[in-house]
């Protein structure tokens, strides 16, 4: 096992199941696992609601008890917002998923519990788990659907085991400008706005100069932008000449 398996325990609706594989398989997950759920399996609500990942749904392992289904793991969390009179270590999904990826590098067996939709997993199932994963909700509401409460572990999964970048920049075909495309970009400005005379009076013009300067730098241009604003100075310059 390289990844958790995702063990849903007595869910209700087809529709959640379904939508809990989707979830999953967004994030690169396929170790589902099925607790005797209410409306019996193979679901086809399920299925209709996995939209392309029902290979999940075909390969899930059914299990008639809590047990059964996390029979092989050696580490189980339960996700659950209530307090419970159980003496646990609580993870939020971050460090849980953290802490599951590295007892996995360590060739332990991981599964994670979700509880039904109308009550959630119940104390006989926590009991069996080693902690809980709380998600730091609003107080006053604090019920996750389980494919919720899925999609969001599972992107913790993702975040954790793969290097994501918090920002990029689309490029979109191009590069960043060089100093030097700013550069004459930033002289053929100054140098029209001279010439329309735009840097009056001429005790402030080096002071004027400075701040388009600056407001330049600020700017992260990329050479199709200075080619853009090149060209509408061109056409402004063309227009306004027409014009005399």
């Amino acid at each position: 096992m390289t990844q958790p398996a995702f063990v849903l325990v007595r869910p209700q609706m087809g529709e959640n199941i379904g939508a809990s594989a989707r979830a999953m398989w967004n994030f690169g997950l396929d170790r589902m696992r099925v607790v005797a759920p209410r409306d019996g399996w193979p679901n086809p609500k399920a299925v209709a609601m996995a939209s392309g990942a029902g290979r999940l749904l075909d390969e899930a392992m059914l299990a008639e008890t809590t047990a059964a289904a996390v029979a092989d793991a050696s580490y189980v969390y339960a996700t659950t917002a209530r307090q419970r009179d159980l003496t646990k270590p609580v993870f939020t999904p971050e460090a849980a998923m953290e802490d599951a990826a590295r007892r996995l590098a360590a060739g332990e067996q991981v599964a994670v519990l979700f509880g039904p939709e109308r009550a959630g997993l119940e104390n006989d199932d926590i009991a069996r788990a080693n902690a809980i994963i709380s998600v730091p909700v609003n107080p006053d509401f604090p019920s996750l659907n389980i494919a919720q409460c899925v999609l969001l572990t599972a992107y913790e999964w993702r975040r954790a085991t793969e290097t994501v970048e918090g920002r990029v920049m689309e490029m979109a075909g191009t590069d960043m400008a060089t100093q030097i495309e700013v550069e004459k970009l930033a002289t053929h400005y100054e140098d029209r706005l001279e010439a329309a005379g735009f840097f009056f009076p001429e005790t402030k013009a080096d002071g004027m100069k400075r701040t388009l300067r600056n407001l330049w730098s600020r700017m992260p241009l990329t050479r199709a932008d200075v080619q853009t604003l090149h060209g509408i100075l061109r056409q402004l310059v063309r227009q306004a000449t027409r014009g005399q």
